[in-house]
């Protein structure tokens, strides 16, 4: 398959394993634009991007951001405590008055899993999932993957690992999806309590064990502890969990690979799930895959809108 024919992205599940190998290569051919003097290509010239963040974003928000603008797209920023939604408006119509503005792609983060498919359904603009709720955050892994693949020189085959919060991670979802579909053995790595039901079915390796999630990995993928989950009384202490689950360089040096790669989608809890000599540490990719991001995004915004450009021609 040599050409994208969805106007959204919504998830990495549905996707198949060409799809994904598309916008990995296209982020390639884009990545060199963000090292010239100026970082900028005339692509998408003349279309206007909308970033509708209900929930707070640094990283993934300014990616996209610049992803649009070294497109030459134009930007619009709505903050959700300005919006129509605050006097009661419903989502779908504040979404068909922004649709009515003629805008190309509406970029959107929202704490409801499944609701940029519902919206995807009724809009002619592009939609492109920033991450909903506790299902996906496709943008996040396709850019981790982008980096497991420029460091190791492919996926297939390599054993990744993931540890952490992975009952309420989105990063984790679609990271399983993708690395799955490419031809990773994923192990995932957790208290029980982290650990959601039935996650056997993605056709992952499950582990309580740190040492047992470490050991033979080629790419470790850390994720954030959320602290609110600690109040849920989800495991003891932030103090317990770092102790049996914090990557460590000693605990690397004990049972990883000489050349492991560690990741990690941000923003970190430094001395919790990862100690700052990993995060600073020679395994760390960690502001690679920040550099990564803008070029995957680059990417998915090229080949939604040239799909959107075509059905709306057709």
């Amino acid at each position: 398959m040599n050409e994208w024919t969805r106007k959204d992205l919504l998830g990495l599940e549905e996707l198949s394993a060409q799809e994904i190998e598309l916008i990995l290569q296209t982020a390639g051919s884009f990545k060199e634009v963000s090292t010239r003097s100026v970082k900028k290509v005339p692509t998408l010239r003349g279309k206007t991007i909308v970033l509708f963040f209900f929930e707070p974003s640094t990283r993934t928000r300014t990616s996209f951001e610049l992803a649009a603008k070294r497109l030459s797209a134009d930007t619009l920023s709505i903050a959700t405590s300005t919006s129509a939604i605050q006097k009661g408006e419903t989502l779908k119509d504040t979404f068909k008055n922004i649709e009515a503005m003629k805008v190309d792609a509406i970029i959107l983060r929202h704490s409801s899993s499944g609701v940029m498919h519902t919206l995807a359904e009724s809009m002619g603009p592009s939609i492109i999932n920033a991450g909903d709720g506790c299902h996906e955050h496709p943008t996040q892994a396709l850019l981790d993957m982008f980096t497991i693949k420029e460091k190791k020189g492919k996926i297939k085959g390599l054993n990744v690992s993931i540890i952490g919060d992975i009952t309420h991670s989105r990063v984790a979802r679609s990271n399983i999806w993708g690395l799955k579909k490419l031809g990773a053995n994923v192990t995932i790595c957790a208290p029980r309590t982290l650990l959601p039901r039935e996650i056997e079915k993605m056709g992952v390796n499950i582990t309580t064990d740190l040492s047992k999630a470490l050991k033979g990995a080629d790419v470790i993928n850390i994720l954030r502890i959320q602290k609110e989950r600690q109040k849920a009384g989800l495991f003891p202490s932030m103090r317990e969990y770092a102790i049996q689950y914090g990557v460590s360089k000693e605990k690397l040096e004990k049972y990883a690979k000489k050349d492991v790669l560690v990741m990690h989608p941000g923003p970190m809890n430094r001395g919790i799930e990862i100690m700052p000599d990993v995060a600073d540490g020679t395994y760390s990719v960690i502001l690679e895959q920040v550099t990564n991001g803008i070029a995957v995004r680059m990417a998915v915004l090229y080949l939604v809108s040239q799909a959107n450009s075509d059905e709306q021609e057709q």
